[in-house]
């Protein structure tokens, strides 16, 4: 699993509750159609079902760690086309160190794993952050 690291000006907290909000994944995931919270645990989605790229659909199952700012995710249905990895918020000085690892399924065209890429998935989240 391959992994990139970036210092985002936001704090960690606002880091990471734009990255654990389901309804903003739109709003800066490239190539995703569509994701619809099947289960969740407090205001933190369990499974979500994500439509991506032209014709992928999975779910992916997450676990987190509030404490450490830490999420994991893996696949549930669809592994071939799913995703795994994990994103981490730490503050630091000048604000947030945000690491995220990410394992594409080996159904996913070339194409799509461009689109699905971690270094277009990273600069995707930090250009969104630094948007907002």
């Amino acid at each position: 699993m391959r992994s990139a690291t970036v210092v985002l000006p936001q704090s960690a907290d606002a880091c990471w509750r734009a990255f654990t909000d389901a309804t903003l994944l739109l709003a800066w995931v490239p190539g995703l159609r569509r994701a619809t919270v099947i289960s969740g645990i407090a205001s933190l989605p369990r499974e979500i079902l994500f439509e991506f790229a032209e014709s992928r659909t999975y779910t992916l199952v997450y676990d987190y760690d509030v404490a450490r700012r830490e999420v994991r995710w893996q696949p549930q249905l669809g592994k071939r086309d799913a995703v795994s990895g994990h994103a981490r918020f730490e503050a630091v000085e000048g604000g947030t160190r945000f690491e995220y690892a990410l394992e594409q399924g080996d159904g996913r065209s070339e194409a799509e794993r461009a689109l699905g890429s971690l270094d277009a998935l990273v600069a995707a989240f930090a250009h969104w952050m630094a948007s907002r």
